[in-house]
């Protein structure tokens, strides 16, 4: 038996296609995530379109949210075969838009497109796990999923740098088809073979028009900041963020916009440091590239660094939660976050200062990226104690969820400082400044919700 199972795997003749093409598909979404970091900067400018510079970013991550829920939502209806070839025609048609732009709209239209394709195939990569690999391969099929990510992170920035500095920032768009044309070819075979579970109708069909409702808030909350000095951009704001209450009501476990001890106070703590923690990496390389005029390539190694920094913490807290039975992850966030504060510090030191540069952004990216790496899966893991049978898909959701959405407000949010210190004659960098500050406010909102963390014992959770 022992034998037996040595020899199943998951790249055997018979799982060997569909893993190599979820690897692919899981690789090409995150390095197409992770190269827009880099080259960011440098289409805002070619495009004139530095007051739109946080849409780049927030349109996807809030599409995102939207692929994932309605996907998620029809996939059992639809099938997985149908629901995969719908989620890359969307992505694949928000590529060709964004890198046949000719101005920030088309572009911020393509990146809509884009993050609906994206949280539609990593859903559909999700199903196709369940259904395609028996349960005792799906861990390692599900580790291999994580680690597709760690290769983008690694090298996607400096890559699509170099080709943005000698090519053209169109090219890092290009680049992705051929490798998402592979993962179909590879997976949609075997996808073809999949049969539809049908499921009763559920309540939370729901959840599309709440996601609907709340990117439509959300999107005019960030487009009425861009011009909040105007009461037409007040009344813009005020109107956004009451369309966004209810939705975040019904779709965040209940107490956590007050942070209520316990899973609530795990999912805010969460959000912020999130939101912190990409925003920063955003800014951080508009200032490296459009402030201290270094080129792409060079600012494309702090992310790079937090990528390497953040894998290493992730291991390492793996190590120290199976030597301690999972009793240190409490204090694993506290400290996470702490680290995060000192990498924010550094940061708003490197852009603020004129001595400041790569070298300093690299370290304090070194900082930041250890403590997420610290504190998000270890909130994951405290988050899912709470799950009782049957509830660790919702908990999973609610996680997901919070890591697309805060980042989208808050890279938003400086967004909208930007636009407001261009339109008031303030300057980027002090633009830029005001964004990485309130980064470090959120990041010490969710050193003090930290403390409010409470890890649910055995008999609570699963």
């Amino acid at each position: 038996m022992e034998i037996t199972q040595k020899e199943v795997g998951v790249f055997d003749a018979k799982y060997r296609a569909l893993t190599i093409g979820i690897i692919l598909a899981v690789t090409t979404v995150a390095f197409e995530g992770l190269a827009l970091v880099t080259i960011a900067p440098t289409l805002a400018q070619k495009l004139d379109g530095l007051h739109l510079f946080g849409w780049i970013f927030s349109a996807f991550l809030l599409a995102q949210i939207l692929g994932t829920m309605i996907i998620g939502q029809r996939i059992n209806k639809n099938g997985v075969f149908a629901s995969f070839g719908i989620s890359i025609l969307i992505f694949v048609i928000g590529i060709v838009i964004a890198a046949t732009s000719v101005n920030m709209i088309i572009l911020i239209v393509g990146r809509v497109f884009q993050g609906f394709g994206a949280g539609a195939i990593i859903t559909c990569v999700y199903y196709s796990i369940t259904l395609g690999y028996p349960d005792k391969l799906r861990t390692k099929i599900l580790a291999i999923f994580s680690g597709a990510y760690i290769l983008p992170a690694l090298i996607g920035p400096y890559i699509a740098g170099l080709i943005s500095e000698y090519l053209s920032w169109r090219f890092v768009f290009w680049l992705v088809l051929p490798f998402i044309g592979l993962a179909v070819m590879l997976t949609l075979p075997t996808f073809r073979k999949f049969t539809v579970r049908k499921n009763a109708a559920s309540k939370n069909s729901l959840k599309e028009g709440l996601a609907l409702l709340l990117a439509i808030g959300t999107g005019m909350l960030l487009a009425g900041l861009g011009f909040i000095t105007h009461w037409k951009g007040i009344v813009l704001s005020v109107a956004g963020l009451l369309i966004m209450i209810l939705p975040l009501l019904k779709l965040l476990p209940e107490g956590t916009l007050s942070a209520r001890r316990g899973l609530p106070a795990t999912i805010t703590s969460r959000g912020l440091f999130v939101a912190c923690y990409n925003a920063t990496e955003s800014y951080v390389v508009l200032a490296l590239t459009d402030v201290k005029k270094l080129p792409a390539d060079l600012a494309g190694l702090i992310v790079a660094a937090g990528a390497l920094s953040w894998s290493t913490a992730a291991w390492l807290q793996s190590k120290l939660d199976a030597r301690d039975h999972g009793k240190g992850r409490k204090k694993r966030v506290t400290i996470g976050i702490g680290f995060m504060i000192i990498g924010v510090t550094a940061v708003l030191l490197a852009v603020g200062i004129p001595e400041g540069g790569i070298v300093f952004a690299v370290i304090s990216q070194l900082f930041t990226g250890f403590g997420i790496g610290l504190a998000h899966p270890t909130t994951g893991a405290i988050a899912l104690q709470y799950a009782k049978a049957g509830e660790e898909g919702e908990i999973s959701a609610s996680l997901q969820f919070t890591d697309a959405f805060s980042p989208g407000v808050s890279i938003g949010i400086g967004g909208a400082f930007i636009a407001l210190s261009q339109s008031l004659n303030f300057g980027l960098l002090k633009g830029i400044l005001l964004a990485l500050s309130l980064q470090l406010l959120f990041v010490l909102l969710s050193f003090t919700i930290s403390f409010r963390i409470k890890q649910a014992k055995a008999s609570e959770g699963n």
